[in-house]
């Protein structure tokens, strides 16, 4: 199970995360194209012992291991057209299917093994699982949420200050029914985060509000550009046109910044 630090900063989560984009899965699965490079395919196990489907994308000589994770209502699917750019810039990568999801941009092959998607604080032990499989391959771990996952990926990252180098947040808020236990969260992370959300002033709003409690002017807050849409997406172009590559020029900034 996961660390009493984890547990502490999360409670239940609400049943829906705010300004969640309501999308056909036939749009998102043509913005999620047959990526570049062909992954390989993953089973990992979760922190409370389920089986967790993931698309591995390795890199020659990586300086990385960036673990992503989608937003609701998705999948592993998220990241096909956004992996391979990550390898292309020398970061390996794993995308998962966590177990509070759906088929926005693919089939979520772990939702389908549970029979149904789940409470969005159950997939915080999908994440933790996705670390504990990072260690042995020995690489700085740097953790990527989208949505809710933005918000969870705080306080697993918190738990690992060892192993876990940089966060990305896309779209994080206070999607929990205490609406101040992200922040809290936020208070005691150890690690630099880069932090943006959809061209949207709630959005914005929450997103700030979370960069604000980061000590130690740790935290990077991105100004969304016009067109920035919700979560990870925003870095897809078919997507977001116009927000897309500034977007990617300041995550690949952020991550040559943190762990080369």
């Amino acid at each position: 199970m996961i660390r009493p630090l984890l547990a502490a900063g999360l409670l239940a989560l609400a049943a829906g995360c705010q300004n969640q984009p309501a999308e056909t899965a036939a749009a998102n699965n043509a913005a999620a194209a047959e990526p570049a490079i062909k992954p390989a395919v993953v089973w990992l196990q979760s922190a409370d012992k389920k089986s967790i489907r993931g698309d591995f994308y390795e890199a020659d000589h990586a300086k990385a291991l960036i673990l992503l994770f989608h937003q609701a209502g998705s999948s592993k699917g998220e990241y096909a057209t956004i992996a391979p750019k990550l390898v292309a810039a020398g970061y390996s990568a794993l995308a998962i299917d966590a177990r509070a999801g759906g088929d926005m941009y693919g089939h979520n092959e772990t939702v389908e093994r549970m029979g149904g998607s789940k409470p969005y604080e159950e997939a915080i032990d999908d994440l933790d699982g996705a670390v504990r499989w990072a260690r042995p391959i020995g690489l700085p771990v740097v953790l990527w949420g989208s949505s809710y996952s933005a918000s969870l990926v705080i306080p697993v990252a918190s738990s690992y200050p060892e192993l876990v180098k940089a966060v990305l947040s896309f779209s994080p808020g206070e999607y929990m029914r205490d609406k101040h236990s992200v922040g809290r969260a936020a208070q005691y992370l150890p690690q630099p985060i880069f932090i943006t959300s959809a061209n949207d002033p709630k959005e914005i709003a929450a997103a700030q509000a979370i960069a604000a409690r980061v000590p130690d002017d740790r935290a990077t807050f991105f100004t969304p550009p016009d067109g920035a849409i919700h979560g990870s997406s925003t870095l897809i172009e078919a997507k977001d046109p116009t927000g897309a590559a500034p977007t990617w020029q300041a995550v690949m900034d952020f991550l040559k910044k943190t762990v080369g």
